[in-house]
């Protein structure tokens, strides 16, 4: 611990305390971690006076950040220490064009020019950056074929190409590939004004709005020392929560249509759409756009708001009970569910899961316990009970999420109702930011850890963004799940993770 630097979600420190150590104490120090129990929440590439730096946060119980100069290569922590860095060492790769020695299996990840050279630091040609334009891994015998899946599908979903190596019905290896939805967020937000920054954070995800904004809002306000009043934290945490439960509901209603039992699919699709209107009665957006904002909310929950949110609860919640119950209780859909897609806890250690990915395989992480920001720290936290790491198990921990989510929004409107302080809406504009300043942000968005990381220069702009979405960790956690299956329990498995696509892309 001794080169790291303990901090806190969601608060700035000076970069001058961040330890810049050399690269071989910097490897030692991230290898002892990782080793011990370590998780990683962000390591990327940032470049200063002609320089490049690796910025490494990671996680226990608590936070840390550590940094070091690297040249044109460093040696890969994937081959020796943890496959947890796997991919974020491709990104570095692909966006700064420094090549991390030792790799093994070295490819782009989104397909774009990298943001200082051309420099051709991949395993393969890649001349055109086109997504799919490399040499997949290749399982070798007489009896193997190759099925390819998108990147066009059958469904109005985003754009993603599945390579399965097969053995008849059986899966070998699956690749995935993704990069066809890169809009180059990260590099954008430094260049535009800040007043747009809400807009497109919003958008990173479509179906994380509120979980992405708020991290950059929490970031910028850390940043420009606002403070956030108790009921604006209140309605965060509350839109956070239908956001959650919206999305949880339906993907129940998904799996229900995958294993052909429609009635609960239909039923959960209903469902959904009452969350999502709740999400508009508090922002006028049913995905809760334009509610927040730094410094807090840009729409008032009034008296009328809150009793709309307790009826609908109130109606709600034994409709999800005995709809759950129907599911859960179906021979033939347990036949499915069980033992279908497992991952080992083990297994998903190695990787590094999040979310209901990693709780389904015993890993207990929830940001909201462990980093609790906005109210959480005044909440209680949920525990999941089943944790075999297949279908069943992820399904099992979603539905265990949504009746804890509905309890807590009930707490939270308790908790506002009692309060005599008077919201105000808080109106966009351009804050001074502090100089020469790092923070990273943390929350529990609905698939998971969710973390934007802010480092301002001299002048207080911004110099690096940096943003990961859950889905970054899980996308193997998919592979993994197909090893050994059936091809036809691909769609199950696949929307038993339902892992985002443009979050990944950025």
């Amino acid at each position: 611990m001794d080169n790291l630097l303990e901090i806190e979600n969601g608060v700035a420190v000076s970069r001058k305390l961040i330890p810049q150590v050399p690269f071989d104490q910097f490897y030692r120090t991230l290898s002892d971690f990782i080793r011990n129990d370590g998780y990683i929440v962000q390591f990327f590439c940032y470049q200063e006076t002609g320089s490049y730096h690796l910025l490494a946060v990671v996680r226990n119980k608590k936070l840390y950040v550590v940094a070091t100069e690297t040249g044109a290569t460093f040696k890969s922590l994937t081959g020796t220490v943890s496959e947890k860095f796997h991919m974020f060492e491709r990104e570095i790769a692909e966006q700064y064009g420094i090549r991390p020695d030792g790799h093994p299996w070295l490819k782009m990840v989104r397909y774009h020019q990298n943001y200082t050279c051309e420099k051709d630091v991949f395993d393969n040609d890649y001349k055109e950056n086109i997504p799919g334009n490399y040499d997949y891994f290749r399982v070798e015998g007489e009896s193997i074929h190759e099925v390819a899946v998108g990147p066009v599908h059958a469904g109005i979903i985003e754009p993603g190409h599945f390579r399965f190596q097969c053995a008849g019905e059986e899966v070998l290896h699956l690749e995935i590939q993704l990069g066809y939805q890169h809009r180059g967020i990260e590099k954008m937000l430094p260049t535009v004004p800040r007043k747009r920054f809400p807009i497109i954070c919003e958008s990173i995800a479509g179906d994380t709005s509120v979980g992405h904004n708020l991290c950059m809002c929490q970031a910028l306000e850390a940043l420009a020392n606002l403070q956030v009043d108790i009921k604006a934290k209140i309605v965060r945490s509350i839109a956070l929560e239908l956001e959650r439960i919206a999305n949880h509901i339906g993907d129940l209603g998904a799996l229900s249509g995958d294993v052909a039992f429609n009635p609960p699919a239909a039923y959960f699709g209903r469902i959904r759409g009452e969350f999502l209107n709740l999400l508009q009665v508090l922002s006028g957006n049913r995905f809760g756009k334009g509610l927040v904002r730094p410094g807090g909310v840009a729409h008032v929950m009034g008296a009328e708001q809150c009793q709309l949110l307790r009826d609908k609860l109130a109606e709600i919640t034994p409709e999800i009970e005995h709809v759950c119950d129907l599911l859960f209780t179906a021979h033939t859909v347990l036949a499915r569910f069980e033992y279908t897609g497992t991952v080992k806890h083990d297994m998903a250690k190695d990787l590094g899961l999040v979310g209901y990915a990693g709780r389904a395989c015993g890993i207990a992480y929830d940001a909201r316990r462990e980093f609790p920001s906005e109210i959480y720290g005044e909440l209680p936290a949920n525990n999941n009970n089943v944790t075999d790491g297949d279908v069943n198990s992820r399904a099992t921990v979603r539905r265990g999420e949504v009746m804890h989510s509905l309890s807590l929004v009930s707490m939270l409107l308790d908790k506002y109702e009692v309060l005599e302080s008077a919201a105000t809406a808080v109106q966009m504009q351009e804050h001074k930011l502090m100089c020469d300043s790092f923070v990273v942000t943390v929350n529990e968005g609905w698939r998971g850890e969710l973390s934007h990381c802010i480092l301002t220069d001299s002048k207080g702009d911004i110099q690096r963004y940096k943003i990961k979405d859950p889905s970054f960790h899980n996308w193997t956690g998919l592979a993994m799940s197909l090893r050994n299956q059936e091809i036809s329990d691909f769609p199950l498995c696949n929307k038993s993770y339902n892992l985002s696509y443009c979050g990944f892309d950025l």
